[in-house]
């Protein structure tokens, strides 16, 4: 056999279809493409509000003296400081805080049970999935109450002055947020709020459901009778994606 065709087969058993390129196969590396394009979408959502956070002033004061206008951007601490139960208390980032750190958590479960895959052990894959499912779902409930209280607002309101769907001027005391108007301050700061807090939970509401599917799958044995718990791993790679993005957000809603 000549050097060419040596050369060729050669290539041919690197590349020709039956090995795994970096160890991944098919299915992890789909996923990987895709999140890499997720990156980019949330990645522009973030630069959005980043420019539009910047095109209005911030506050000048203490925050203890913080009044909403539309004049300048709201002070996150001041308007996400309320709790379920507790009705009228200052709690700064403290229920935001409480969803982030369950959501952390959900990741770390997914990491075990990911590893309980790899050990094929099914009574582990299946507790910690359970464990991550519960995360999910909590860390859901707990935003569609931020989203409940944000729409509804405080007792008292704010008095502003903006320009109606009409186009007309008006001046009254608005209660919580639309798209329109909002009591916090600028218009802008509701509807990225919507938007990309949306946005990331219609990510977690399908990693809950992949997390079901997985969770139903592995309890009936049908990962274990395949030999492998590969699934698994590429929902988790999705999980840990959904948390870090998570972490962003974070960061630019409510720390900046």
């Amino acid at each position: 056999m000549s050097s060419t065709a040596i050369e060729i087969n050669s290539k041919r058993g690197v590349w020709g279809g039956g090995n795994e390129p970096l160890k991944a196969s098919y299915g992890k590396l789909m996923m990987w493409f895709f999140l890499l394009s997720d990156i980019f979408t949330f990645g522009a959502f973030l630069i959005t509000y980043g420019a539009i956070r910047m095109s209005y002033p911030a506050y000048v004061g203490s925050s203890a003296d913080f009044v909403s206008s539309n004049e300048y951007w709201p002070i996150p601490e001041m308007i996400f400081d309320a709790i379920p139960f507790v009705h009228g208390g200052h709690f700064p980032l403290v229920f935001v805080g409480l969803m982030t750190f369950i959501l952390i958590m959900s990741s770390v479960t997914m990491v075990l049970a990911v590893e309980a895959g790899h050990r094929n052990d099914r009574n582990d894959v299946t507790k910690w999935l359970l464990w991550t499912l519960l995360g999910g779902i909590t860390f859901l409930s707990c935003q569609a109450w931020e989203w409940s209280h944000f729409i509804h607002g405080t007792d008292n309101g704010t008095a502003l002055t903006y320009v109606n769907s009409l186009g007309r001027v008006v001046s009254e005391t608005v209660y919580g947020a639309n798209l329109i108007v909002n009591e916090y301050g600028p218009a802008p700061f509701a509807q990225l709020f919507f938007f990309i807090t949306g946005f990331h939970g219609f990510h977690v509401t399908i990693g809950v459901f992949l997390l079901f599917l997985a969770f139903y799958q592995a309890a009936v044995g049908i990962y274990e009778r395949r030999g492998h718990y590969e699934m698994v791993e590429k929902i988790g790679l999705y999980w840990h994606f959904v948390d870090l993005v998570w972490v962003f957000v974070f960061t630019f809603f409510y720390l900046i």
